[in-house]
Formats: structure tokens, sequence, C-alpha cells
């Protein structure tokens, strides 16, 4: 009977440190912080925001309404700096507003990518056949 209470409280002790190391390696929330929230975009969409963290203006195309593998332009003036991609397909976004690959653009996968914030300012995008 000794043996099994000493079994108990051995295995109760050491959960009780293991506990305390995890609480001690989680990071805390900075006070009155939200966590992180993606922008709403629905499937089959490519949506952009105008300003980083999914605000500011927004921007939604769908495949139905865009030239797959053709410059889409953002409207006149305008740029994005968040982005998601739930189309399906690969989409490459542009810093020129004429996919010129002499300024700086990325792709992003279309299995539902968010990106919060794009390194540059974007002006357009293509959509690829996969």
């Amino acid at each position: 009977m000794y043996d099994t209470g000493f079994k108990t409280l051995r295995n109760s002790v050491a959960a009780g440190v293991l506990a305390t190391a995890l609480l001690a390696l989680t990071p805390a929330p900075a006070s009155g912080a939200a966590p992180p929230r993606l922008g709403a975009c629905g499937p089959g969409e490519l949506c952009l925001w105008g300003r980083a963290d999914f605000t500011g203006t927004s921007y939604t195309y769908e495949l139905s309404g865009v030239d797959i593998e053709s410059c889409t332009a953002l409207p006149e003036g305008s740029s994005a700096q968040a982005l998601a991609n739930r189309t399906g397909r690969p989409v490459t976004t542009y810093q020129s507003a004429e996919c010129a690959e002499t300024g700086e653009f990325a792709t992003y996968p279309g299995s539902g990518t968010w990106a919060p914030q794009s390194p540059y300012r974007v002006r357009a995008f293509k959509v690829w056949e996969t």
C-alpha cells in the first residue's frame, strides 16, 4: 500500500512540475491585445485590402470575372497591402500596375493563403492555370 501511495504522489508531483513548465513556456498575451484576425474572404475569391491587417478599402475578385493568366490591375490610383487567396489557383501580385517583373512580385498558393501585410503595395495580379 505504501508503494502505491508513493507512486501516486510521485505522479502528481511530476504532473504539477510539467504543468508549471508549460505555463512558463507559454507567452502571455499583451494586455488588451486581441488575437490576430484573418480578413473575411469567401471560397473561390481573391480578396485584397488597401491597408495592412485586412483593413481599409477591400476589393474582391472571382474567377468568373478574371481572365486567367492575364494582368488584372486594381482600380486606377488604388493599391493593396493585405490579401487572401482562396481561388484554388496560384496568384501572383505585382507592385507594377502592368504586371511588370522589373518591380516587386510574389506568388501565393490558392489553397487558402492570408497575407496580413505585403512587402510592397500591390497594384495588379495574375491568376494562374493550375
